[in-house]
């Protein structure tokens, strides 16, 4: 595919609307194997046209909930709806429905457009609608001088793209991504997120993707849901799952984060005078509105490029301030990392903009440093 510009923004939020319907319902869905249990109670909506993405690490039910909305699973209890309809008891080959598996399952021995055009005969097909759809599915994919070569004459990203195509030929109502992109390499896989984003909008489908790479997830998904242990622990936004996780285990498993355990001192909301919490030494002061009590444990977080740096000290140096000194630095290229040793030995991350094309840092191992941040840069945790 020829490089993208990325997707084209819209506006698209029907899970906002409460006169939206679903277009995919798991209803209190459970999934055991045995003394097993793959997927706990889970009750997720799915709009149409909507690209969602399912996150998480090996074993957290992901897939296991892919499978079964395929058919290749059946539920344990609960049931899965797709337009309203119950799907129990439809097989795989009668729902509408295709996957794209993160192994390709491509015929070595077809070329791409018998690879396109297999699901089509299966289906019975007249031949001149099979070599229409074909057509139509190389054009999409920018594959139709590679029509005639075998997977084994194409590359990585080429023999992903043929999958694509083939899971696109019978025109599904929901197409399911299993790791898509697992097999290609980074830049490639960059590239080829904002196309599979831009194909989605340009056909209006409904994509839904298993993958355990965050950045692939907040790249091309219009919605997160997190998983762990088979139970969703936060469906929303890309942006409100970085900026606004609703617990210890999302903040910490989506990007880089500090995490500082401490206890309420006060709480005044955000309007009058913010949270304030003692962190073992550490003062900070958050303006957020937080159900916390006064002596509730808590946690503070904070990304690392939210965190600033200097050599002198802040105007304020009484809440959301330490000293230290740089520990350690990782040199990222677009930027870099600072790990400041705090005088009370906890490490912080600071994250800056490599903005001026320096071999030598201004910071340097061993500077005695502050880091700072301001009363909106960081929010409370209460769970």
């Amino acid at each position: 595919m020829a490089k993208s510009l990325g997707p084209v923004k819209r506006k698209f939020s029907p899970w906002t609307d409460p006169a939206s319907v679903p277009f995919i319902r798991f209803e209190n869905i459970t999934k055991k194997f045995g003394n097993f249990t793959a997927v706990d109670n889970l009750t997720l909506d799915i709009y149409e046209r909507e690209f969602f993405a399912l996150l998480g690490p090996s074993g957290c039910g992901k897939t296991t909930l892919m499978r079964m909305l395929a058919g290749f699973e059946e539920p344990t209890e609960g049931r899965i709806l797709l337009q309203g309809k119950d799907l129990a008891g439809v097989p795989p080959y009668r729902r509408p429905t295709n996957m794209m598996f993160q192994s390709y399952a491509l015929f070595p021995h077809m070329t791409v457009e018998k690879n396109i055009a297999f699901g089509l005969e299966q289906d019975n097909l007249p031949k001149a609608d099979i070599a229409a759809r074909v057509e139509e599915m190389l054009k999409l994919v920018k594959l139709e001088q590679f029509a005639k070569r075998k997977p084994s004459q194409l590359s990585g990203g080429q023999r992903q793209r043929v999958a694509l195509a083939r899971s696109l030929a019978k025109q599904p109502k929901v197409l399911l991504l299993d790791e898509p992109l697992g097999a290609l390499d980074k830049k490639l896989r960059e590239e080829t997120q904002f196309e599979l984003t831009d194909l989605q909008h340009t056909l209006g489908l409904t994509f839904l993707i298993v993958t355990h790479d965050q950045e692939e997830a907040m790249t091309v998904s219009d919605r997160i849901a997190v998983m762990d242990k088979g139970v969703i622990m936060q469906v929303a936004t890309p942006a409100e799952i970085y900026e606004a996780p609703n617990s210890r285990y999302v903040a910490d498993f989506i990007g880089d984060i500090n995490i500082i355990e401490g206890a309420v001192v006060s709480n005044q909301g955000a309007a009058t005078g913010g949270v304030m919490l003692d962190c073992d030494g550490l003062k900070v002061v958050v303006d957020q509105e937080c159900p916390a009590s006064t002596g509730d444990r808590v946690a503070f977080a904070i990304r690392p490029e939210k965190v600033r740096l200097s050599i002198d000290p802040p105007t304020e140096t009484a809440v959301n301030a330490g000293a230290g000194e740089v520990y350690d630095i990782g040199y990222l290229g677009d930027f870099s990392l600072f790990l400041v040793k705090l005088d009370d030995g906890r490490i912080i991350r600071a994250a800056q903009a490599n903005i001026q094309r320096l071999v030598d840092r201004p910071l340097t191992f061993g500077d005695r440093v502050w880091v700072n941040w301001s009363r909106d840069a960081g929010l409370v945790l209460t769970r």
